[in-house]
């Protein structure tokens, strides 16, 4: 075993252990979703999140691909896609940080410190510029209708809009081999 997959391995066992609830998607551990709490004294608390974490083979030379599932109204988080906007995720990652920082301090201070100059969402980034007291309400309102509990767990795709699908996600189109919704108890 090559030294990038036992690090790999070795830091997605590590999220697991945590608190963190981690969901493998086809067996492996190249991907996953992780349900995220939104970070406390800030206006995504109470809010749950599902998302999506890609491993690429140069993992941790090369970052995760992160992105959230269900939405979210943020200035720096596409609200289509579900795509993150952060700096060190996209640009200066290193094989110094793990998962646990993504979800430890990387995704908490995405919430708590929204970039408006650089923005994935420009509805959000704009309203933030012109009326706080609005954006918040909007932001509060995002976290009230998509970031409750059961729009994470149980919830099976073909019921629910709210969330995006894995091909918005990663951008490719439909594949013979994908599973839809969720497999019957």
């Amino acid at each position: 075993m090559s030294s990038p997959s036992k690090r790999r391995d070795m830091d997605v066992m590590k999220l697991m252990m945590s608190d963190y609830t981690v969901e493998t998607i086809n067996d492996g551990i190249t991907e996953f979703n992780v349900e995220f709490h939104g970070p406390k004294e800030s206006l995504y608390e109470g809010g749950v999140w599902k998302i999506r974490v890609e491993l690429p083979d140069a993992y941790p030379y090369k970052s995760p691909s992160i992105g959230f599932l269900n939405k979210i109204f943020h200035p720096n988080v596409d609200e289509l896609s579900g795509s993150v906007c952060l700096d060190v995720i996209n640009q200066s990652w290193s094989p110094m940080f793990d998962l646990l920082n993504v979800f430890e301090v990387f995704l908490p201070q995405l919430l708590l410190y929204p970039n408006p100059s650089d923005p994935l969402n420009g509805d959000a980034a704009s309203l933030m510029m012109k009326d706080k007291n609005q954006y918040e309400q909007k932001v509060k309102e995002y976290c009230e209708r998509y970031a409750k509990k059961e729009n994470v767990v149980g919830t099976p795709k073909d019921e629910s809009d709210d969330e995006i699908s894995e091909e918005e996600f990663s951008g490719q189109s439909d594949s013979d081999d994908e599973v839809v919704g969720h497999a019957d108890p």
